[in-house]
């Protein structure tokens, strides 16, 4: 059985005592589609507490068309089944909006359901590029999106002189839109993708591939998938001697990597959206953060604050709850900043530019990597 910490027992609590509130007093009710239970649960929870922190702000500043705001979560699992049970209660609960999404599986079949039901959604982790085609127009996303990140990765490791690289992924939305987007923008900047993986998510030996990275040595390997297991390869390979740089993808760059690898992880790079440590204005933030939920905040807590402080802007500006007229003020974000930098769209609302930075594992923690 899952035991939550103290973190995620404040947020789950509060997020119930929100949803009845909003019941009670009509307040402005925003869903919250994250996973709270699986694999991915701690990013989730993460994410859900720091709506909790912008919805105390704006409420004790007035809230919104004189309304409070509350909030009900959605909990996604980060399974495409679940989640979509999970976005259909949302609608049936009339939310206003929504804000989340973490898992890019989990989160594509949700567009159709808040598209059909016209609920404006800001996308606040999810980036798989398969989401463009997706989105009926309702959604924003406020992380850069994979071909963003494949470029940082082919930028960087190219300028640490890495010819060869091998790249492994699980075969989700996420992770495998990353690996063929890295690939395609390897091999085009000259360079050759010597060994192509794709594994089981939960696997737990990973010799078979470990073998086949060894047999092609390359110069380094890239891992696009989430920390979890990606931490276990980690360990499997610098066990069996592989002595290449190790890269990961922004699902991976949880301090909980370094529970999963231990001392394997120093010197592993992360290409990651930019996370509370490194921002100069989340200071007060994660100050918040830790008086409240008695932790630091997760990599996707600053950008989930932002979500929520995008989407009451949006309904601030639009002076009314319809939804249309809440998706026609999105559209018209100009540089809105909150915490982690300056939030305009192109005309496929992804975010008009790239927001990843890399990191490096240090003395059991991300440090700022020299770029």
């Amino acid at each position: 059985m899952r035991m939550f910490s103290k973190a995620a027992t404040a947020g789950a609590l509060l997020a119930l005592a929100f949803a009845s509130s909003a019941a009670a007093q009509d307040n402005i009710l925003i869903g919250v589609q994250v996973p709270t239970t699986g694999p991915e649960a701690t990013y989730g929870q993460d994410m859900a507490n720091a709506v909790v922190i912008a919805q105390e702000e704006l409420n004790k500043s007035g809230g919104v068309l004189g309304k409070q705001f509350a909030m009900v979560i959605g909990d996604s699992a980060c399974d495409p089944q679940q989640s979509v049970n999970a976005a259909s209660k949302l609608v049936s609960q009339k939310v206003i909006g929504v804000v989340g999404g973490y898992c890019s599986g989990a989160t594509l079949p949700t567009l159709k359901i808040y598209g059909d039901a016209d609920v404006p959604f800001v996308i606040t982790a999810s980036n798989s590029t398969k989401l463009i085609p997706a989105n009926p127009g309702n959604a924003f996303m406020i992380n850069s999106t994979g071909d963003e990140q494949a470029t940082k990765a082919v930028e960087f490791l190219g300028g640490k002189g890495i010819k060869t690289i091998a790249i492994v992924n699980e075969g989700d939305a996420y992770s495998q839109d990353l690996a063929s987007l890295t690939r395609d923008a390897w091999t085009k900047a000259g360079n050759k993708v010597v060994s192509y993986e794709t594994v089981n998510k939960g696997e737990q030996d990973y010799s078979a591939i470990v073998t086949a990275i060894k047999a092609t040595n390359p110069d380094a390997v890239f891992w696009t998938a989430y920390y979890a297991d990606g931490g276990l390869l980690i360990r499997q390979l610098r066990q069996a001697g592989y002595q290449g740089v190790i890269a990961v993808g922004d699902g991976s760059n949880s301090s909980k990597l370094f529970d999963i690898a231990g001392r394997a992880a120093e010197g592993v790079f992360a290409f990651s959206n930019p996370t509370a440590e490194f921002l100069p204005a989340a200071k007060s933030f994660i100050q918040t953060y830790k008086a409240k939920f008695d932790s630091a905040p997760g990599p996707y807590a600053p950008l989930t604050y932002d979500g929520m402080r995008l989407l009451a802007w949006a309904i601030e500006k639009a002076g009314s709850t319809n939804p249309d007229k809440i998706i026609a003020a999105l559209k018209t974000a100009h540089n809105q900043e909150w915490l982690a930098g300056p939030i305009s769209f192109t005309d496929k609302n992804t975010l008009a530019r790239s927001n990843f930075i890399v990191l490096e594992g240090k003395n059991g923690a991300w440090a700022r990597a020299a770029e």
